[in-house]
């Protein structure tokens, strides 16, 4: 695992602008989740099925959560996951 360091490449699968919260299907991975503050744009907002580069570190209570989440121009979606 690739623990803190740039470029894991994945997929948003689930986004819940409400309560801020979504999942990333990662690169080979399990999914990993995020908090809208780990947007990297300030937005707080993504679209579902967007192809994204992040990084992964360690969140409450020692589950890992992804940040700096960025899309990923010109990757397409399919080919993240």
């Amino acid at each position: 695992m690739n623990v803190g360091g740039d470029g894991r490449l994945g997929v948003v699968k689930a986004f819940d602008a409400a309560v801020g919260l979504g999942q990333i299907a990662g690169d080979g991975e399990d999914m990993v989740g995020f908090h809208c503050v780990a947007i990297a744009d300030g937005s707080r907002t993504i679209d579902v099925g967007i192809a994204v580069t992040y990084r992964l570190v360690a969140g409450l209570h020692g589950r890992w959560e992804a940040a700096g989440i960025v899309p990923a121009a010109g990757v397409n979606p399919t080919a993240a996951r």
